[in-house]
């Protein structure tokens, strides 16, 4: 089966709802960025730092908000092998977040009132508190911000997607679903949503002309 529904047999009249994720749909993110600072702080090669971070228990963890960040910490110094402290373990967390995708922005932004748009994101408390004020006029496009560390629940799993289905009163097979993540995107195709591979932003464009009335974004 293909990462995704081809966008163009997704039609307004399917869509009572947009389901966007953040980090590689409206904006540009990159651990390497984060490796890099722990690895120059440290003292020790990038490679040996990427080479042992995961995105395992601890990690998702964290994103469900069931494990404070100082516990997450020390489960992370002791996977990375690096002695730094807590600013300094932020201060390289903090540099995931890139630029925003302006062409996906101006979309948002010209969807607006037009069909409810919702964000739903993997994502922890410290992120979430950055990110929510970084790219606070973007995310004023949305009618709702839905974030694993608020709800205890992450993508793939079924419950994230459920909570955003009765939190908003919109069916999941009326919604639309655009993320990076292929197995994010196998999960709600699992649930009957329809979705949106994105690797660039015009697979968003693509996607979300009909609603605009332009083809040709």
């Amino acid at each position: 089966m293909p990462a995704s529904r081809h966008a163009g047999l997704v039609t307004p009249r399917e869509v009572d709802a947009l389901l966007y994720d953040f980090g590689g749909v409206i904006i540009e993110i990159d651990f390497d960025r984060i490796f890099a600072r722990w690895a120059e702080l440290a003292g020790v090669p990038f490679e040996r730092v990427k080479g042992r971070f995961s995105h395992g228990e601890a990690y998702q963890r964290h994103e469900r908000g069931e494990i404070e960040l100082g516990e997450y910490y020390r489960a992370l110094r002791a996977e990375l092998g690096i002695a730094l402290d807590d600013a300094q373990l932020i201060d390289g967390w903090q540099r995931v977040f890139g630029p925003e995708h302006p062409e996906v922005v101006e979309v948002m932004r010209g969807l607006r009132g037009r069909v409810p748009q919702f964000l739903l994101s993997n994502t922890n408390a410290t992120h979430y508190d950055h990110f929510r004020h970084r790219y606070a006029r973007t995310l004023a496009h949305l009618d709702r911000i839905f974030a694993s560390c608020e709800m205890g629940k992450r993508k793939p799993e079924p419950e994230a997607f459920a909570h955003v289905a009765s939190a908003t009163g919109v069916p999941l097979e009326r919604m639309l679903f655009l993320d990076d993540t292929v197995a994010n995107l196998e999960g709600a195709r699992a649930l009957g949503m329809k979705t949106v591979h994105v690797r660039s932003p015009r697979d968003v464009l693509d996607a979300l002309a009909p609603w605009l009335g332009n083809a040709n974004l």
